[in-house]
C-alpha cells in the first residue's frame, strides 16, 4: 500500500507541480503526518521533492524534474482509455479500481498526450453485454476508420446506409457523438436532424467527412445518448420468436436482409452461435418464408436460426425465399405462412 501511495504522490506532483499536504492527505485518505513521512521516503529514494511553507506552500517537485513513469506512446495512451462499460467492471467489483488506475495513468502521461486520451474516453465505449435480442455480429465495417475520423475531428459525416430488410441505401448527414462496440458489433451513435440514432458500422456503404463542424446538443455526451438508445432498443425488441432453417446457399442473402431479427444461429448438429443487436434506425423486421416440409435435405445444406417477428403477419414479407427457408416453430407462424402461400397459389391458378 505504501509503494502505491508513493507512486500516486509522485504522479500528482508531476501533474500539478505543488499540492498542499492536506489536499494530498484527503485524496489519498491518510493523515497529513503520513504524507510528510511519504515525502521523506521519496526524498531518500532520490526524488527531488520538498515542502514549501507559507500561504501558497505545499509539497512540490524541483522545477524541471519529470519522469515518464509509463513510457506510453500517444496511441498506447489512447488505447487505454477505450473503456468497457461500467457494468463489466462492477460485475467483478472493480469499478473503483479502474477509476483509480486511469487517474494514475492520466497523471503520468506526458502533457501532449493527455487531451487525446481524455477525448478518447468521451468518444469511444465498449459494451461487452449482448442485447436482449437483435442481430448477430456483422461483417467487417469497412468505413469504421472514416467514422472514427469524424468522431475525433468533431465533423459532420455523410453516410450511405442500408437498413435491415432493405435492398437500397439511403443517404444521411449525421452529427456523431462517438462509437460503441456492443458485443463485438460496432455502432455509430449520432444525431440525425437533432434526434439520437444508432447506425451499425457494417451497414455503412460509404462515408465521408464534411467541412461542417459537428452540431451536438449542448451538454450531451456519448454516454448519455448511448444509455437512452440502449434502453430504447431493449424495450423495443420483442414479438414472436421463430425457429427456422435456411438453405446454406441462400444464407448470405438472408443475413443481409434479415440479420437484424436474428437472436441465435444454430448449425444443425453443431453449437449455438452469436447473439444479436437491434438498432434504432438500424434494426429491421424479421420473418421467414414457408418451404416444403416434406423436402428434407442433408443437414449440412441447412443453417438453423432463431429470429423475432413483430407479429404473425410480419413473416409474410419473407415468402420471397420460397423453399429456401422453412419455419420449424411456432405452429401459428407456420399456419400463417401456409395460408399466405395458398392464397398466392389460388390467385395464379385461376384464369387471367
Amino acid at each position: 500500500m505504501k509503494s502505491d501511495r508513493l507512486l500516486s504522490i509522485l504522479l500528482l506532483l508531476q501533474t500539478r507541480g505543488t499540492v498542499p499536504a492536506p489536499e494530498l492527505a484527503e485524496r489519498l485518505e491518510v493523515s497529513v503526518r503520513t504524507i510528510y513521512r511519504d515525502v521523506e521516503a521519496l526524498s531518500a529514494a532520490g526524488v527531488p521533492v520538498y515542502a514549501e511553507r507559507g500561504r501558497h506552500g505545499g509539497i512540490t517537485l524541483l522545477p524541471g524534474y519529470r519522469t515518464d513513469v509509463t513510457g506510453l506512446t500517444a496511441d498506447e495512451s489512447r488505447a487505454l482509455f477505450v473503456l468497457a462499460a461500467q457494468g463489466a467492471h462492477a460485475a467483478l467489483g472493480l469499478d473503483a479500481a479502474i477509476g483509480s488506475a486511469l487517474r494514475k495513468v492520466m497523471a503520468a502521461l506526458p502533457a501532449p498526450h493527455r487531451p487525446a486520451a481524455e477525448l478518447t474516453s468521451r468518444r469511444i465505449l465498449v459494451d461487452a453485454a449482448r442485447w436482449t435480442r437483435g442481430p448477430g455480429p456483422g461483417l467487417a465495417p469497412d468505413q469504421l476508420g472514416t467514422l472514427q475520423d469524424a468522431v475525433f475531428a468533431d465533423r459532420r459525416v455523410r453516410v450511405s446506409y442500408v437498413h435491415s430488410g432493405s435492398d437500397g441505401a439511403r443517404d444521411y448527414t449525421l452529427d456523431p457523438y462517438g462509437l460503441v462496440s456492443k458485443a463485438g458489433v460496432w455502432y455509430l451513435v449520432a444525431d440525425r436532424d437533432a434526434e439520437p440514432r444508432l447506425f451499425r458500422a457494417d451497414r455503412v456503404r460509404s462515408a465521408c467527412l464534411t467541412d461542417e463542424p459537428v452540431r451536438r446538443r449542448p451538454g450531451v455526451e456519448l454516454t448519455d445518448v448511448w444509455e437512452g438508445l440502449k434502453e430504447w432498443v431493449e424495450r423495443r425488441v420483442g414479438g414472436i420468436e421463430v425457429t427456422a432453417r435456411v438453405r446454406r446457399d441462400r444464407y448470405g442473402r438472408f443475413l443481409r436482409l434479415h440479420g437484424g431479427a436474428i437472436t441465435e444461429v444454430v448449425e444443425e448438429g453443431g453449437e449455438e452461435g452469436g447473439g444479436a443487436e437491434g438498432a434504432r434506425g438500424a434494426g429491421g423486421e424479421g420473418g421467414v418464408g414457408c418451404g416444403d416440409a416434406e423436402g428434407a435435405q442433408d443437414a449440412g445444406e441447412w443453417v438453423t436460426v432463431r429470429l423475432v417477428v413483430e407479429e404473425e403477419r410480419a413473416a409474410r414479407v419473407l415468402l420471397a425465399f420460397s423453399d429456401a427457408v422453412e419455419v420449424l416453430s411456432p405452429p401459428e407462424v407456420r399456419e400463417e405462412l401456409a395460408r399466405a402461400a395458398a392464397a398466392v397459389s389460388a390467385l395464379y391458378e385461376g384464369p387471367h
